[in-house]
């Protein structure tokens, strides 16, 4: 096991790992820019480094400072949280190559997952189902325009190296492909230095739904579950919650020893999540996120084990602590992603938190960086908390959560508290009847 581990991230997240680390008796090293000097998760460490200026392409994403840090600390291993440098197969690569630890999957997996066209070719021959689409990427419009009629319209473009959203087009009819390729192509150039795309048959109506892996690296694997992260809005997930409401325990069963089996047979290490559009009882793979996930408390909950000491372990040589027949789901569980951002046009809301309380009592868990007084910066992701209530039931879970939100207070910036408020008194999210467009349509007919 490590003595000391680094942890190249921020945030709640940081903390995380943290607290995962310090009840395993590890040393921690937060690194941090000067805008994060009086962050939480600097206080929180044993150890803390400055890596660089605000600017997260000078700090967070400073491979030099972060192998440094590691270097003076004499930290062995480095845990990247997720967003930043969680699936760059370059950094991983350059943490091997300094005879460190990557507490994640290989770098070749990272690669294999992080190009939706090899993902989609690796999960097809491992029997995963996928979404109707072309093989690879398109490269001309006369192409697309073959490929189109072959799978049917309506369609989505979407970019190879795309992510939240960016690179994707929807063509409804033939007249509407060029427009959408022509476009779709562009924003991936300028969002990902790629403009390579592909096609798939567009959904109508589906759920979002997550599997939770976890592999140990020698061919063994198992799956917690599923996630249902269908609300969300711009591709962006607000509200997950485990069990999927809308899954049995038959679906469950049989999509989740897929996914065990997919990644056990290419040895994957870690945790990993691969997600899928859902629609009339047919699941269709969209891609693996090969990190831990921000909704990966949902999981904890109903299961009662911790992601974040078993990724370390794994990463340490440990086997898995726990087997498929060891894993029984437990009630419901909720988290609702507490931003600081001004409705109702959503943008950040950075500033000082004049007063900050966390909700507590039974089924209450609040994992956030805010303290009284902290200062939000304007230079990173607008989350600021996520706020998770598990209960023996859904019922009693939507109740804990709306009781929770009442205690929750956080003065001084604008947050999304009030739309999850508004939220529960809607008869669609209290019976789980929703799909990955309901919160959108729902937007648009309240700011109306």
């Amino acid at each position: 096991m490590f003595d000391k581990i680094l942890i190249a991230n921020r945030g709640e997240i940081a903390l995380r790992i943290i607290r995962a680390a310090r009840e395993m008796g590890i040393g921690t090293v937060a690194v941090h820019s000067t805008a994060d000097s009086d962050a939480m998760h600097v206080r929180m460490a044993d150890e803390s480094v400055c890596i660089g200026p605000p600017s997260a392409a000078q700090s967070y994403l400073n491979f030099p400072s972060i192998i440094s840090a590691c270097e003076v600390t004499g930290a062995q291993a480095i845990h990247p949280g997720y967003g930043f440098l969680s699936e760059n197969a370059e950094f991983v690569q350059i943490v091997e190559d300094h005879q460190l630890t990557f507490i994640g999957p290989k770098a070749e997996h990272i690669r294999i997952m992080g190009d939706k066209i090899t993902a989609k070719e690796t999960m097809r021959a491992l029997g995963v189902p996928c979404v109707p689409g072309s093989e690879g990427g398109v490269q001309d419009i006369e192409a697309a325009k073959k490929e189109g009629a072959e799978i049917g319209f309506p369609l989505i473009v979407k970019a190879t190296a795309g992510g939240g959203g960016r690179g994707m087009k929807l063509a409804r009819t033939p007249a509407d492909l060029e427009h959408a390729f022509y476009t779709a192509r562009s924003e991936a150039k300028a969002a990902f230095g790629n403009d390579e795309v592909y096609l798939e048959k567009y959904l109508g109506a589906p759920r979002h739904i997550e599997v939770q892996v976890f592999g140990d690296g020698k061919g063994n694997a198992v799956h917690l579950g599923e996630r249902d992260c269908s609300l969300q809005r711009r591709h962006q997930k607000v509200f997950e919650e485990a069990p999927g409401p809308a899954i049995t325990p038959e679906q469950r069963a049989e999509i989740g020893a897929t996914c065990a089996d997919a990644v056990a047979r290419i040895g994957y290490a870690g945790a990993g999540t691969i997600e899928f559009l859902y629609e009339d009882g047919e699941f269709y793979f969209i891609e693996m996120n090969t990190r831990l996930q921000v909704e990966h408390p949902v999981t904890e909950a109903i299961f009662g084990v911790d992601l974040v000491r078993e990724q370390i372990r794994i990463a340490a040589g440990e086997p898995l602590s726990f087997t498929q027949d060891d894993l029984r789901i437990n009630g419901h569980a909720i988290e609702v992603r507490i931003n600081a951002e001004k409705l109702p046009s959503f943008s950040p809301s950075p500033g000082r938190v004049t007063q900050y309380h966390a909700p507590g009592g039974l089924g209450v868990r609040m994992d956030s960086a805010l303290y009284n007084g902290y200062r939000i910066p304007p230079y990173y992701d607008s989350l600021i908390g996520k706020l998770i209530v598990h209960g023996r039931d859904r019922p009693e879970a939507l109740a804990r959560l709306r009781r929770a939100l009442g205690e929750l207070i956080v003065d001084g910036v604008d947050t999304t508290v009030p739309l999850f408020h508004a939220l529960l008194d809607e008869q669609a999210v209290q019976s789980g009847d929703y799909t990955i467009h309901w919160l959108e349509d729902w937007l648009a007919r309240t700011l109306e």
